[in-house]
């Protein structure tokens, strides 16, 4: 139901966007969220999104280069990165749920990740 893309290498100092797209309408009333899951470790939150769009919001690492927004009439989050770094590098997942959160567990819906390798 959450279908995620946008994954691929990138060199340090570079932007990327991931995409998000839900195939069911009513996700436009959800809220939505990224997570990265580095190798050995638990899935962390990146950014969220309320459903009308209007709050957002940024794990500290990521704050200042990544912008989460998203396009209820395609049903559709993103996720434009820049100034990434090697240590962005993680699979990425999109998620959702009717109130979503900075925890993980908070999220029901769940993509396939997306692998960004931030090369140095």
């Amino acid at each position: 139901q959450l279908q995620a893309c946008g994954g691929g290498l990138v060199q340090a100092g570079g932007s990327l966007r991931f995409s998000c797209a839900a195939s069911a309408p009513y996700f436009r009333r959800y809220d939505m969220g990224w997570f990265r899951q580095h190798p050995g470790k638990e899935r962390e939150f990146v950014a969220s999104v309320s459903w009308r769009g209007g709050s957002t919001y940024y794990a500290d690492s990521v704050k200042g280069r990544f912008t989460i927004s998203r396009d209820n009439a395609n049903s559709t989050i993103y996720l434009q990165m820049n100034s990434l770094k090697p240590e962005d590098t993680a699979v990425y997942y999109c998620a959702a749920d009717l109130t979503g959160g900075r925890q993980a567990r908070g999220y029901k819906y769940w993509g396939h990740g997306t692998k960004l390798t931030v090369s140095s």
